[in-house]
């Protein structure tokens, strides 16, 4: 029997399997840097982080119109619950995609949230959201994004990340978005300690980050890795995608062994799943090896999660009942 799953970090736009992507393309008139499966497997071998960003933003701008983002939800939802998954909490990046391509807030929002309602329809999966902006995002863009989230609330969006390079922009320029998103009810849950160092996962928390995507080289500050533990702050461990960006060098020096055995609540997740070629059972595979079981790893979901009560209790009476 496949045990019960919670994925706290997922990105919807790195989760579309490349067939899908290449239909999604075609069908909006946009040119991809290859048009074959076995080309865009190809382009996924990246050779560092920057070549990796580089490469999300030239394949994922494809998406259009709000049934391309429904679907997206769906198809992930489907792959994922076929691994256990019972809750998602979604990652998305509008203000890429307003920019780029001048998509209209509501049909991203619009499309990801019908996804949502579809996917607990059909497969039994609760998905919520926590859209993205990006270091480097301009400041009127980023702020407007923070506003749309709030006002889809009520449909399912929780919270609000940052996410890109850490090493192109500190957290401060954003630091209006970040108020508007906490005063409006989402949380904050940025992407830090990824490339970049302690001092990162520092600014984050000082922020009032509630829950950190990545979180990993906090092992490097001892001091800071005990009040992580201490404070119970949930980190969403990625082991695949690590090695993939090269943020680690190889996998047998991950950092979640140190983690864990510092008593720090990991969540295990995928991130990319299409562009790392991993899926949902293996990075649970993965993180067993480490230590981290799917006991482990389903109660630090549970700590972590930013869905409603009703929600939460369904979610703890399944970890109770497996």
């Amino acid at each position: 029997m496949v045990s019960a799953k919670i994925e706290l970090h997922v990105h919807l736009e790195g989760a579309i399997r490349p067939a899908t992507l290449l239909e999604i393309a075609r069908r909006n008139g946009e040119v991809l840097p290859a048009d074959t499966v076995e080309g865009l497997e190809a382009l996924y071998r990246f050779t560092d982080f920057r070549h990796f960003l580089s490469v999300w933003r030239m394949t994922t701008n494809c998406l259009r119109t709000a049934d391309d983002f429904r679907r997206v939800v769906v198809n992930y939802a489907q792959e994922a619950r076929e691994h256990g998954a019972v809750y998602l909490e979604a990652i998305f990046s509008p203000a890429e995609r307003v920019e780029t391509h001048a998509i209209d807030w509501d049909e991203m929002f619009t499309g990801y949230t019908e996804g949502a309602v579809e996917a607990q329809e059909r497969f039994g999966v609760a998905v919520r959201f926590t859209p993205d902006l990006y270091r480097g995002c301009p400041v009127d863009l980023a702020e407007e994004c923070a506003r749309v989230s709030v006002r889809y609330r009520d449909r399912g969006v929780v919270g609000l990340g940052i996410g890109g390079d850490e090493r192109r922009s500190t957290l401060a320029p954003y630091g209006k978005a970040i108020r508007i998103a906490q005063e409006g009810g989402l949380a904050f849950v940025p992407h830090a300690g990824e490339v970049g160092g302690p001092e990162c996962v520092r600014e984050a928390l000082d922020l009032g980050a509630v829950r950190l995507r990545h979180g990993i080289r906090a092992v490097e500050e001892p001091g800071l890795l005990e009040e992580i533990a201490g404070r119970g702050v949930v980190l969403d461990v990625c082991p695949t995608s690590n090695l993939r960006t090269g943020v680690v060098e190889d996998i047998a020096a991950h950092p979640l062994p140190l983690l864990h055995a510092a008593g720090v609540r990991c969540s295990v997740n995928t991130d990319d799943p299409a562009m790392f070629g991993t899926d949902l059972g293996q990075e649970h595979d993965l993180a067993a090896r480490f230590g981290v079981t799917a006991d482990h790893a389903y109660a630090a979901g549970i700590a972590g999660a930013l869905c409603e009560d009703e929600v939460l209790t369904r979610l703890q009476e399944t970890a109770r009942s497996v």
